[in-house]
Parts: structure tokens; C-alpha cells; sequence
């Protein structure tokens, strides 16, 4: 291959790059899908000004099984298991962002929206912890769920729960559902002082069941 062959193909690529790194990008329209992304993935009764046409409420039994109502929260990637780690780390990511970037998030539009998720996964929190040293960890049968391609609205696999207690530990979840009601507070503390309130002080009772028990084995 020639020199001049190098050369075309080096500025062939060149320009490409610059083309890219110097294209507009519309971040408020990411942001919105962004958003839109984790409306698609609620469950239980939906809200009127929900954003995705194609949803509807759904799994509207939730906790039956265990005689606790567990209706509400997150789907998770793409099934329709409800799993509450990776569902608190969504949530404390949220709440982190609204606080860091509150003037950015309101300036594109999504500010409102942002914070009705954010509550939409502490309501299902709050409903996931009433009891002390008892959390409400995962809502349906992973195997099972797995096993069809259903969306939520129509689905009959099982709704089957799973707890952590002084018995069943599990100190990651435990830690990562205070953790988001806590950060959720202090994004709320403006807006809804009582609310705030209430999710601090869950936040302090989750937490203690990470002390409730002794565990004399590792993770690994």
C-alpha cells in the first residue's frame, strides 16, 4: 500500500473523529429517555400522566403470598422479577443525581419526573420494611419468570417473595435499601419535609438489620 493510500485513509478516519467529537448532542433528550427507560419498568397501578403508552398496571397481587402488600417498585432487566438490590441502587443513584444536579435536571424539564421515580421506588420501600429487622427482598420466581416472554400485564407466574431477617441475613440489600431511602431524604427534604422525615427514619431501621445478627461465615 502507498504512502498517499495511508494518508487518505488516516484523514478518511481522521475526519470521521472530528465529525463525531464535534457533532451535537441533545443530552435533554437523552436524559428524558433515560428517564422514560426506568418509567417502562414500574410495576403495580400506574399513575394517569405515566409516559410509556404501552404499559399498563400490572402485578397487582403482590405480597398476597406472604400477607404483606408488596404492590409497586421495579421490574429488573427486561423480566419481571422485582429485585431489590439492584432496585436500591437505581433509586440511590437517582436521589444522588437530583441533589448534585438539581438546576440541570430542572432546566430540561425532567426534575418533576425524576422525583415521582425516585418516590415511586421509596413508596415500595416503605412497604418492603414495615416490620423491625424484617425486609421484603425480591417479588416472583426468577426460574419460572425466566421460562416465558411475557409482558408484566399478562403474566401468571408465581409472585413468590423472599425476606432477610435475624435468621436469613442479608446485609448487602439491607445496606443498599438504607442507603436509598437515606439519600431519597435529602433530596425530599425540600419538597415534602414530612416525607423526608419518614424516609430517614426507615432508613435507621433498615439499617439496624445489619447488626441484628452474627454471622460466623464469609461471602466467599
Amino acid at each position: 500500500m502507498t504512502k498517499s493510500c495511508y494518508l487518505s485513509i488516516f484523514l478518511a478516519l481522521f475526519s470521521t473523529f472530528w465529525l463525531c467529537v464535534n457533532s451535537h448532542f441533545d443530552y435533554k433528550d437523552a436524559l428524558t429517555k433515560s428517564i422514560i427507560f426506568l418509567e417502562a419498568q414500574r410495576s403495580g397501578k400506574l399513575p394517569p400522566d405515566h409516559r410509556p403508552p404501552w404499559r399498563g398496571d400490572s402485578a397487582l397481587d403482590d405480597g398476597k403470598e406472604a400477607g404483606v402488600d408488596l404492590v409497586g417498585g421495579y421490574y429488573d432487566a427486561g423480566d419481571n422479577v422485582k429485585y431489590g438490590f439492584p432496585m436500591a441502587f437505581t433509586v440511590t443513584t437517582m436521589a444522588w443525581a437530583a441533589y448534585f444536579y438539581e438546576h440541570e435536571i430542572k432546566d430540561a424539564g425532567e426534575l418533576n419526573n425524576l422525583l415521582a421515580g425516585i418516590r415511586w421506588g421509596t413508596d415500595y420501600f416503605l412497604k418492603a420494611s414495615l416490620q423491625q429487622n424484617r425486609l421484603f427482598v425480591q417479588v416472583g420466581d426468577p426460574k419460572m419468570d425466566h421460562q416465558c416472554w411475557m409482558k408484566p400485564e399478562c403474566m401468571k407466574t408465581p409472585r413468590t417473595v423472599l425476606e432477610i431477617n435475624q435468621n436469613r441475613p442479608g446485609t448487602e440489600v439491607a445496606a443498599e435499601t438504607a442507603a436509598a431511602l437515606a439519600a431519597s431524604s435529602i433530596v425530599f427534604r425540600k419538597v415534602d419535609h414530612a416525607y423526608a422525615e419518614t424516609l430517614v427514619s426507615r432508613a435507621k431501621m433498615v439499617s439496624q438489620i445489619l447488626f441484628c445478627c452474627v454471622c460466623n461465615t464469609t461471602y466467599y
